[in-house]
């Protein structure tokens, strides 16, 4: 037997204080009200991201009816955020059908909840706390979100789902706005409005409409799992206390919103978390271990031969001074496969990467494209790194169309330094250095070095020592000698 249960407005008690009558009358607006708050906010970026979402709902209401769609609703940030572009989306849709009458109070698309008893108490009183606002019909799944799809697609009409899944988050690799599930999994489609969504952008679509969201959230928890896996973020952790935190809105680096994503403390660890190594490793480690290092250098003029490569034998220096053995340094062709299939070798072999050339404007600068192919992600564009690049090339630089400022999805990071105008790229174990002379590589190798060392995440070995003995023999006589 399929098990849900259908909750319905009637059926749930209210347990908002803000919950009143004339709030509720006022909620047959709120649709209205969402797409005038974003409109006349003057945050240019998030009207465009709330124009594209609000567009892939619209364009998806007018491929399904509402009967053959359905949304997702976990009471997270992210759901949060779809369900009021949904809203406002809906609310988009019949008025391009002139078909609104002021009376769009209740959301008619069928919203599913996968209830677990892992899940935080406070996510389960804000979801059906929302959905006795807002009118939801949901049907509430005590399965595993496989099994509970299969069941619900057998009973249930639904060709299509929204999800909030964002990029960075684990299941977002290699999904579009539109994409069909997986093999294996049942048939239907998967529908990401805020799939090019930051985490900046929801916090700033959350606090520009002022809708209500999980508490949690304002006691330091960033990204929400179960309560086995989720920690408040220590970066919000306030000054001389050790169990108080700021909102998670004022986390500074939207990347490092899932650093709360760790198991919670358990005896056999001494109550410690172990930190996350980020594809680097500790030097306790490696004390005893070799560490190593693969160049790569993309350009067709040092393989024809136009351009001496200073920066690889710069590198292998520089990796045997802090006790780094060289597996390879290879140069490849400025083309994307070319460079795929390079990383894709070397990333496997060696701990580390280092790749430069081909990294820039022009249609020839391949190697992030080939990078991200390696790793079999797409390219999407990144708020952060296109602020840094608006710095420098100004205007020029504008929103998601800046090519510049796409980099690999989900596996990126971006490592500051004040001495460094753009900050360094890394992708898992994929170091991209934009150098393209020797001053320029000794500069951002220093503050590599710093950085990777100030986080704990560098081993440093003992040096290479060479060493030169000088012999009047010939080699027939050293040979012999030798032997």
């Amino acid at each position: 037997m399929f098990a849900f249960r259908l909750t319905t407005l009637n059926s749930l008690s209210f347990r908002n204080p803000f919950c009143s009558d004339s709030v509720f009358r006022l909620l047959r607006l709120f649709n209205m009200e969402i797409d005038k708050a974003i409109r006349e906010c003057d945050d240019r970026r998030l009207q465009t991201k709330y124009n594209n979402a609000t567009y892939v709902v619209q364009r998806a209401l007018a491929l399904y009816s509402i009967e053959e769609v359905a949304f997702s609703f976990n009471g997270g940030k992210d759901s949060t955020v779809l369900l009021h572009i949904l809203r406002a989306g809906y609310f988009l849709h019949k008025k391009g059908q002139n078909s609104v009458n002021g009376d769009l109070k209740d959301f008619p698309i069928r919203t599913i909840y996968f209830e677990s008893p892992c899940a935080f108490p406070e996510i389960n009183s804000f979801t059906y706390d929302t959905a006795a606002i807002y009118g939801l019909q949901i049907d509430t799944i005590s399965l595993d979100f496989k099994s509970g799809l299969e069941a619900l697609l057998k009973e249930k009409p639904i060709r299509a789902i929204f999800l909030g899944v964002r990029i960075g988050d684990p299941t977002a690799v290699g999904q579009e706005q539109f994409s069909p599930s997986s093999p294996g999994w049942p048939p239907f489609m998967r529908l990401n409005p805020i799939l090019d969504w930051s985490y900046r952008d929801v916090w700033a679509f959350l606090l520009t409409c002022k809708v209500n969201y999980c508490s949690l959230y304002d006691q330091g928890y960033t990204s929400i799992g179960s309560i086995y896996d989720t920690v408040p973020n220590s970066l919000l952790c306030i000054s001389n206390s050790s169990n108080k935190f700021k909102p998670a809105y004022l986390l500074a680096d939207g990347r490092l919103e899932r650093a709360g994503r760790a198991k919670r403390p358990s005896t056999s660890t001494g109550g410690q978390i172990p930190a996350e190594s980020n594809g680097l490793t500790s030097q306790d480690s490696y004390k005893n271990s070799m560490l190593t290092a693969s160049i790569i250098a993309v350009g067709d003029e040092i393989l024809f031969g136009n351009l001496e490569d200073l920066l690889g034998p710069y590198l292998c220096r520089k990796l045997h001074s802090i006790g780094w053995s060289v597996l390879q340094h290879s140069a490849v062709h400025n083309n994307i496969d070319s460079v795929a299939e390079e990383v894709e070798r070397q990333k496997s072999k060696s701990d580390m990467v280092f790749i430069y050339g081909g990294v820039g404007p022009l249609h020839s600068d391949v190697t992030i494209a080939g990078i991200a192919k390696a790793f079999g992600v797409r390219l999407a564009p990144d708020e952060e790194f296109e602020e840094y690049l608006r710095h420098i090339i100004g205007d020029q630089c504008t929103g998601d169309r800046n090519e510049m400022a796409q980099l690999p999805e989900g596996i990126t990071e971006l490592w500051h330094h004040d001495k460094l105008s753009v900050p360094l790229i890394k992708c898992e174990n994929v170091i991209i250095l934009s150098a393209t002379n020797v001053p320029e590589m000794e500069k951002q190798w220093d503050c590599w070095i710093e950085l990777a060392k100030s986080s704990d995440l560098l081993a440093l070995l003992e040096p290479y020592v060479s060493k030169h003995v000088t012999t009047n023999l010939s080699d027939v006589c050293t040979n012999f000698h030798i032997s």
